[in-house]
């Protein structure tokens, strides 16, 4: 018999948690979330999978091993579900795997892992797009009814935690840069101090000397003088 409520409370709990972001947050890591929360929250459904499209690259994650597999035996073959659904932007439902004609090289290798209904949709969080997998061991497990509601909690909460990643990653991004800045500030200050000490220039007159010979050598300024503070320890530690 057909399942028609597919949204619990745990998986609505649990997909709503995807956005909240930490430090150990990545692509990977929500990816992961959401197919384990699909596998434990969603009435029939036996395991989850996700393809995360952007670039022409992807990215494949599964709640379980065998379904990271098949995803990517289908990729391989070039049919199946997620293939027809990453192409047309439509949801796909296989209620009985063997009965479906559609795709049977497909269907010969999900029947090997013991899957016999299959729900794929697909989910656009431009610049990327992501195929999500629903598979089951028991045929007819997904209504069309529950799918629909499901695609839209999918959609939305898929779309606030990839818009939240990419905002926490832009900001871990522009700190790594200010961190990598600070630390270059501080070599060339070292740098300018050890020139200042055996030449008994200005601080003005030390900084346009790096300048100078960063140009001539065509290296950075932040570079020649990590160099530099390298060699002068090196020389410290010799006396």
């Amino acid at each position: 018999m057909e399942s028609t409520a597919m949204i619990t409370p745990g998986l609505a709990r649990d997909l709503a948690a995807l956005g909240r972001l930490g430090e150990d947050t990545s692509t990977e890591t929500v990816l992961r979330g959401l197919t384990t929360a699909l596998a434990a929250g969603v009435p029939g459904c036996s395991g989850g999978s996700a393809e995360y499209w952007r670039d022409r690259r992807v990215l494949t994650s599964g709640s379980h091993s065998e379904l990271i597999t098949l995803v990517e035996g289908e990729r391989r073959i070039g049919e199946g579900p997620a293939t027809e659904a990453r192409q047309t932007g439509a949801r796909v439902a296989v209620t009985d795997l063997l009965a479906d004609t559609r795709w049977p090289r497909y269907a010969a290798l999900a029947t090997r892992w013991g899957v016999r209904s299959v729900l794929t949709v697909p989910i656009k969080v431009p610049p990327a797009h992501l195929v999500v997998g629903l598979y089951s061991v028991r045929r007819h497990a997904f209504s069309p009814q529950g799918a629909q509601s499901l695609a839209g909690m999918l959609t939305e909460q898929i779309g606030v935690a990839m818009a939240n990643l990419w905002d926490f990653d832009e900001v871990r991004t522009d700190a790594a840069q200010l961190q990598e800045a600070l630390a270059g500030r501080a070599l060339i200050d070292q740098a300018k101090g050890i020139i200042m000490q055996t030449s008994g220039c200005t601080a003005e007159e030390a900084f346009e000397e790096l300048r100078r010979i960063s140009q001539h050598h065509q290296v950075k300024v932040a570079d020649l003088a990590r160099l530099l503070v390298e060699e002068h320890q090196r020389k410290n530690r010799r006396r």
